[in-house]
């Protein structure tokens, strides 16, 4: 037995409404159920899921401390280069984007939303690309990328015209 992939997260937040319009106006989630100002599941338009994220209102108490036990961030795939451009606009338009890095097997945007929690979103380069052990690891030259992967046609699919 094991099993196949994340079906969703779920958040602890300061304000539920806040963070639900920060996550549908970056990465294009919309809200599918709400209960009042205490929870939200958010699902993205191209998912099976009935929701992939979920947003809790926090109580009082302090979350973790960065650097120590807890969750790190979540990653966030989208299916070209194309739409990581999009993405990174959107977030550095609403002063969220904390950077860039390619990992070799991806190509990753990193920020936080508006609670401080970070997050990631990354297109998955072709298996075919991988390096068996350990990938490079670099900053992440976006606009470069599509240029290599479309072969200069500029449609910024993402996959090399395959």
């Amino acid at each position: 037995m094991t099993v196949e992939r994340i079906n969703h997260v779920v958040l602890w937040v300061s304000d539920v409404n806040r963070s639900a319009d920060f996550y549908c106006s970056v990465l294009g989630l919309s809200v599918v159920e709400q209960h009042g100002e205490d929870k939200a599941f958010l699902r993205s338009p191209v998912s099976p899921n009935h929701h992939d994220l979920g947003l809790f209102r926090a109580g009082a108490t302090v979350g973790a401390v960065p650097g120590g036990p807890g969750m790190y961030h979540t990653a966030w795939q989208c299916d070209s280069l194309a739409d990581l451009v999009g993405i990174r606009e959107r977030l550095v338009a609403v002063g969220a984007f904390l950077g860039g890095t390619d990992h070799g097997a991806t190509k990753s945007l990193y920020a936080e939303d508006p609670d401080g929690l970070e997050f990631e979103v990354m297109w998955l380069t072709p298996k075919e690309t991988w390096v068996e052990g350990r990938q490079p690891f670099g900053p992440l030259d976006l606009e470069g990328e599509l240029r290599r992967a479309d072969g200069g046609s500029g449609t910024g699919n993402g996959n090399g015209g395959r």
